[in-house]
């Protein structure tokens, strides 16, 4: 049995909002790819915040967002998904380090504001968003293993304190999200292995709550799984750009569906699937 289908609206493009940094030099290629193609293939997923501001949050598709706002279109198309929807889960990445010196590394960790680390941390320990201390975990390569801490218990303070740990190898290192807690699993898949930073889990409601006040968290922290998924939409970008109402568009855009319904354009796959052609 098919389940509900992928819930597709437009929106204003200035009422979306995203939740992670994410890479401006991504923008201008992605801007280029979609002009090019004539549509816009895969919609952004977003959930309501519950602030009342009638925001939505980006919890999939950040750099397409941000190349419809930079292209100047008034509406995104994007599919809609309900905070408390069963289908909606959220987990974390962790961020493996290679090609940056140990010492450098732990070095650049020990210059952070408000940061204590503290050594002795096992590899099974689970770090805690509003914990005393653990706020990351940090094992290093042939060296040990630190807990995060921090004495500030405002939220925001310790998404701005992931942040900071975050910049203290991003521009000079290479990093990879790896769901891996373990550093000596990653030693025969990277070169020059540096580290492991395990993250914190987050709630979709802290989120919700973060994005509406403008704290971004670290790119590629976040992993939200959401089924069932729209994905190779391919909807004509012409009706993005039209300056037309939004009500207008939903309409067309709820004939557009169905009549990809009639026509058997529509495939739902139940089973676990990898994409070659992205």
């Amino acid at each position: 049995m098919n389940p509900t289908m992928p819930q597709l609206s437009f929106v204003p493009v200035k009422a979306l909002v995203i939740h992670e940094r994410h890479d401006e030099q991504r923008t201008l290629p992605l801007v280029k790819r979609i002009r090019t193609s004539g549509v816009f293939r895969n919609p952004p997923v977003v959930s309501p915040l519950q602030d009342g501001s009638e925001r939505y949050m980006v919890l999939d598709g950040a750099n397409r967002t941000t190349a419809l706002l930079q292209m100047g279109y008034p509406h995104a198309l994007v599919q809609v998904v309900q905070p408390d929807d069963p289908g909606l889960g959220l987990q974390n990445w962790n961020h493996v380090v290679w090609e940056l010196n140990p010492a450098r590394f732990l070095h650049n960790l020990q210059q952070v504001p408000d940061l204590e680390l503290v050594p002795g941390a096992g590899p099974g320990e689970e770090p805690d968003l509003f914990g005393d201390c653990g706020l990351v975990q940090i094992q290093v390569c042939d060296g040990p293993s630190f807990a995060a801490c921090t004495p500030s218990r405002l939220l925001v303070n310790r998404v701005a304190l992931l942040n900071a740990i975050v910049d203290t190898y991003r521009q000079v290192s290479r990093l990879d999200r790896t769901s891996a807690r373990d550093l000596h699993s990653l030693g025969d898949i990277y070169p020059q292995l540096c580290g492991l930073v395990i993250f914190p889990r987050f709630r979709i409601k802290d989120l919700l709550y973060l994005s509406g006040e403008g704290c971004l968290l670290p790119a590629g922290i976040t992993r939200f799984t959401i089924s069932p998924r729209a994905l190779h939409v391919n909807y004509p970008l012409k009706e993005l750009a039209s300056p037309d109402s939004i009500e207008e568009k939903n309409e067309r855009l709820v004939r557009w569906i169905q009549e990809r319904l009639a026509r058997k354009g529509v495939r739902y796959y139940a089973e676990a699937t990898f994409l070659f052609d992205e």
